[in-house]
């Protein structure tokens, strides 16, 4: 297939693809998705939110129909960013076909799932002549690969006040992780983030007994954290999993004993535990260390996420035969990999991640085949047909 007779599909992608949509920049993206929208009939609102200290964020609304079921598409246009551009095969926000294949930052993570789904809706809407009954919606974020603190959470906020319901929602995320149809995300560990400090007495290396190193402390705590076991998963979750991810002491000097010291950690659990048990497993387990000479606190960051489960078997059963016909294998229902808006989502109605595959998503050369852009619209397309039988 060449550039010129692209699927509407693989045409949209590519159009995205050329709008420089990096964290918080909205670059023309949501623009343009907006104009292909109202072009096919759906109603779109464009919110912009704001919080003190942080970019304000450009988000979308569109929806076309009314009444139940209420089903939304959810996404995000911004993207991260695109590295040593020189490393590229082709320019990241170009939008190149090459091959048979599209690259571009953005391109499975996740502009790619977005344009699958828009031209999906519109030739579904088309086919129908827009008698839908129920509503489809798209709520599209700027803000996904950033803080995500002026999107989804506030546009999911901002559409209820406007009176929307939703029944049911796929989010667009790569989920698959070698083939399309390999994985359907029912649901996500939760993650809790938090920091270990450890503050003795600064002094010089040739007077140890003038100082208090609190380095051997925190290495200390660091092993009661690493040796922790928390569970050992069970039929619908991994086991929860601990990771240090950085010790710090700042000290550029040899032959000085610094003050302070700190360890950060990440945690991704599973449904065994509540945000509450977990910190206060993690208190316990630093608690419990003993022959510490310096203080020590811990602080758990804000951002922290519970784990979520999704049962709606309805939705599960319809996209999973929308896979299975266009792919021929049955998925697997996954609840691996990190976190995404879903967590926010589910709030809100149930909610399952079904996009195309991941292994290039923040990588150099991020590409996409253009047959699997077109089997992900033929997928949701399937869907849409069955969640909205014709009468």
């Amino acid at each position: 297939m060449t550039a010129s007779s692209l699927s509407p599909a693989a045409a949209l992608a590519r159009d995205l693809l050329r709008c420089p949509s990096v964290t918080p920049a909205e670059g023309g993206a949501l623009t343009l998705l907006q104009e292909r929208l109202e072009a096919a009939g759906f109603t779109v609102s464009r919110v912009v939110f704001s919080e003190p200290g942080t970019p304000d964020i450009d988000n979308l609304f569109a929806t076309i129909g009314g009444g139940a079921p209420h089903f939304v598409f959810a996404g995000h246009t911004d993207v991260v960013p695109a590295g040593d551009t020189a490393a590229w095969r082709h320019d990241p926000f170009a939008g190149t076909v090459d091959d048979g294949i599209l690259y571009g930052r953005g391109a499975v993570d996740m502009k790619g799932g977005i344009a699958a789904f828009a031209a999906a809706a519109i030739d579904f809407l088309a086919a129908r002549g827009r008698a839908l009954p129920g509503t489809i919606s798209l709520l599209i974020t700027g803000d996904e690969e950033g803080p995500a603190i002026n999107g989804t959470v506030k546009l999911l906020d901002w559409a209820r006040a406007q009176g929307h319901r939703f029944d049911a929602c796929i989010v667009g995320e790569p989920t698959n992780p070698n083939a399309l149809g390999d994985a359907i995300k029912v649901g996500r560990r939760g993650s809790l983030s938090g920091t270990v400090t450890v503050t003795g007495v600064q002094g010089h290396v040739a007077y140890p007994h003038l100082a208090k190193n609190p380095v051997p402390d925190l290495m200390a705590l660091v092993g009661a954290l690493t040796t922790l076991s928390l569970d050992a998963g069970n039929e619908r979750f991994q086991p929860s999993n601990l990771e240090i991810t950085s010790v710090d002491v700042g000290n550029t000097a040899f032959n000085v004993i610094p003050r302070q010291a700190e360890a950060r950690f990440n945690i991704r659990f599973n449904d065994q535990w509540t945000l509450e048990s977990l910190r206060a497993r993690i208190r316990a387990a630093l608690e419990g260390g003993s022959g510490l000479s310096c203080d020590w606190s811990l602080c758990f960051k804000s951002d922290a996420s519970e784990s979520f489960l999704t049962h709606d078997a309805a939705l599960i059963d319809t996209l999973a035969d929308a896979v299975e016909a266009e792919t021929g294998k049955r998925p697997e229902l996954s609840t691996g990999g990190g976190t995404s808006d879903a967590r926010f989502i589910k709030n809100h109605c149930p909610v399952v991640e079904f996009g195309l595959v991941g292994q290039t998503m923040h990588q150099v050369d991020e590409r996409v085949p253009l047959d699997e852009l077109d089997r992900l619209a033929a997928i949701y397309r399937r869907f849409l047909e069955t969640y909205f039988p014709a009468g």
